[in-house]
């Protein structure tokens, strides 16, 4: 079974894919994806260093400089976006192409909505949170500022437009035990529903 799993910056979507991870799933985080399509001698790479100008040092991507410079300007997100989505969708593919028989692989994308990658999915699943909670998490425990925090979220679709992509909305609102039970009976439901439809 392929499950996506989104949710915005903040709403705890990281939380949701360990505690899957426990339960037995296979995770597969879209975010490390995208750090190898850019990694040092790769295609990708040399494409982001042709298209931004002084972001690789000595073969390396400085992603701080990247970050500063595509989220200050929607037309360089863009840009990068370009080249390295579709690498990020070929490689996540063939992940999920070469699941074993009766695995779950929970697939932890966090622009699923925003780039319409539901298809990909048997169940998309979003994690959402009120945005004084995400804000109140992504400054205590990233240090990033107010006005960076504005920019990611600016960037990305709102909770209500990923609800109405989702299969299954999980309320994560700090209380990490009914998060723990939510995520737990929906695990039932998905390995109940993969039995059904392999029988």
């Amino acid at each position: 079974m392929r499950v996506g799993l989104t949710g915005g910056i903040g709403s705890g979507k990281s939380t949701v894919a360990r505690m899957f991870a426990d339960l037995g799933a296979t995770v597969v985080d879209a975010d490390q994806v995208a750090r190898e399509v850019v990694a040092p001698g790769t295609a990708g790479l040399s494409r982001v260093a042709e298209a931004f100008p002084g972001v690789v040092v000595d073969g390396t991507l400085d992603r701080a400089a990247l970050a500063a410079i595509v989220f200050a300007d929607r037309g360089a997100l863009e840009r990068l976006e370009a080249i390295t989505h579709p690498l990020i969708r070929e490689r996540l593919r063939a992940v999920l192409d070469g699941a074993r028989e009766g695995e779950i692989v929970v697939v932890d994308l966090p622009l699923l909505v925003e780039k319409g990658w539901g298809g990909d999915f048997d169940v998309v699943v979003t994690v959402s949170a009120p945005e004084e909670v995400r804000r109140e998490r992504l400054l205590t425990t990233r240090g990033m500022t107010e006005a960076q925090i504005t920019a990611r979220m600016m960037a990305q679709a709102s909770d209500g437009e990923r609800e109405e992509a989702a299969d299954v909305c999980l309320l994560n609102e700090d209380d990490v035990g009914a998060l723990a039970t939510a995520v737990r009976e929906l695990w039932t439901w998905l390995t109940s529903w993969m039995a059904r439809q392999e029988g």
